[in-house]
């Protein structure tokens, strides 16, 4: 007997049915169309209005500047004043806001008026080292057909005002006013633009007209001359010799056997006909002197203010000495590289330095980031403050191989001159200016 094999038979599938998304209601699509037509008006009334809102401001944005912050201040008590006179009744407060009004309204008279000025400023000389003296002169000509009333001048120079009093002028009359700059300290000193000021003794508005530009006066460094003997500072400027070997160049090394590929010009036949192998020559490479001069301006790495100054002397005389025996030299600082195509450029930017904080995580990574474009350097000269970590120093020494000698100079106003090794580099300390030349010379030994 044969059993049959019930077949299964699969039921049959089944339909989903559609959920039908209820309708948006008529009063939603109504309520959207309103808020997107609102959309486009706001939209296309902020490009109507935008054009002539600016236009409006520029105009009365000068005409609003003229209000002092203490103009403000009145014009706002007298309308407090009014406002508690109408609400409370206090008759008081409305004599408090006429008084106040009135001020106001005397102070208008005070800055209208037209001046008709040619204004100069000189100053002489436009250079000085820090201590020297510099005078300042400025000129004030008339060049309108009616007299002017007295006006006050003020001449922002450096951190200070200079304020002169001009007198009444007469058409074509000029005045002259002469002032001194303090030049204490290295420093770029900015002197202008001048200004005529109008305005009220209380100083509720002040209008003011700028008549010059600004001019500057370089406070350079001080810096010392150094002795053309010192190391480094004076170099033969056809290049000096390495211990890399090439094939061709000036200084004779020796002779080796031909391989293919070799110039033929380099082939010496005296000796190549006595050995009877052809022999060629070999020489040393040399170098064009290439002197680069790092400061670090970090300020957290000096003990003190001086300390940073007497660093940044000790960097323009290195340079300047650099500049005038003809050498290639690149001068940085953190912020910029420094010009050095004459000794004026140089310290010109050298009253640009300024102390920095933590623009960089370390001396080296300063150093690697600000030379990348830079050509390689025979000589790296750093000029370095008292607080630095020798382990820095150190650090950044040897990012250069053994073809490129370093110097660091580290100020240290209170402590002793002398000279150390610290790894591969020679170490200078220097606590005053005067020290650096006879140290470099030793150095240089």
């Amino acid at each position: 007997m044969t059993a049959e094999n019930p077949t299964t038979t699969a039921p049959p599938p089944t339909r989903r049915r559609r959920v039908a998304a209820p309708a948006r209601s008529q009063s939603s699509i109504a309520l959207a169309q309103v808020q997107a037509a609102i959309a486009r008006a706001a939209s296309a009334a902020g490009h109507a209005v935008g054009p002539a809102w600016r236009a409006v401001a520029a105009r009365v944005g000068p005409v609003l500047a003229v209000v002092s912050p203490l103009g403000w201040i009145v014009l706002g008590g007298a309308l407090v004043s009014f406002t508690l006179t109408v609400v409370l009744g206090w008759s008081e407060f409305a004599f408090l806001g006429a008084t106040l009004v009135a001020a106001f309204l005397i102070a208008l008279c005070y800055v209208f008026g037209r001046s008709t000025y040619s204004v100069s400023i000189e100053l002489n000389p436009r250079r000085v080292v820090a201590g020297d003296r510099a005078l300042g002169r400025m000129e004030v000509v008339n060049t309108g057909s009616k007299a002017v009333l007295p006006t006050r001048m003020e001449l922002p120079v450096g951190t200070g005002l200079a304020e002169f009093m001009v007198p009444r002028l007469a058409a074509g009359a000029e005045t002259e006013e002469l002032f001194a700059v303090p030049t204490a300290r290295r420093a770029l000193i900015l002197a202008g633009p001048a200004l005529s000021v109008r305005g009220d003794q209380l100083g509720l508005l002040r209008r003011t007209t700028e008549w010059t530009g600004q001019v500057e006066l370089f406070v350079h460094p001080k810096t010392t001359r150094l002795a053309t003997t010192a190391r480094g500072l004076v170099r033969d400027l056809e290049g000096q010799t390495t211990k890399v070997i090439t094939d061709s160049d000036l200084a004779f090394h020796a002779l080796r056997t031909y391989e293919p590929g070799d110039d033929i010009r380099n082939v010496h036949w005296r000796t190549s006909a006595r050995t009877g192998q052809l022999m060629v020559r070999q020489y040393q490479e040399t170098r064009r002197s290439q002197l680069l001069l790092v400061f670090d301006a970090e300020r957290s790495h000096f003990a003190s203010d001086e300390e940073f100054e007497l660093g940044v002397s000790v960097m323009a005389s290195i340079g300047c000495q650099v500049i005038r025996e003809e050498t290639e030299i690149d001068a940085i600082w953190q912020r910029q590289a420094i010009r050095v195509v004459t000794p004026t450029a140089l310290l010109d930017d050298s009253c640009r330095i300024q102390p920095v904080d933590g623009m960089h995580g370390s001396l080296r990574d300063y150093v690697r980031q600000s030379t990348l474009r830079l050509a390689a350097p025979s000589l790296v000269v750093f000029v370095v403050g008292s607080q630095l970590p020798a382990a820095e120093l150190r650090a950044a020494s040897t990012l250069y191989g053994t073809d490129t000698e370093v110097v660091a100079v580290r100020v240290d106003v209170a402590g002793e001159p002398r000279l150390s090794r610290l790894g591969g580099m020679m170490l200078s300390t220097v606590s005053e200016l005067t020290e650096l030349p006879a140290l470099l010379k030793r150095a240089g030994r």
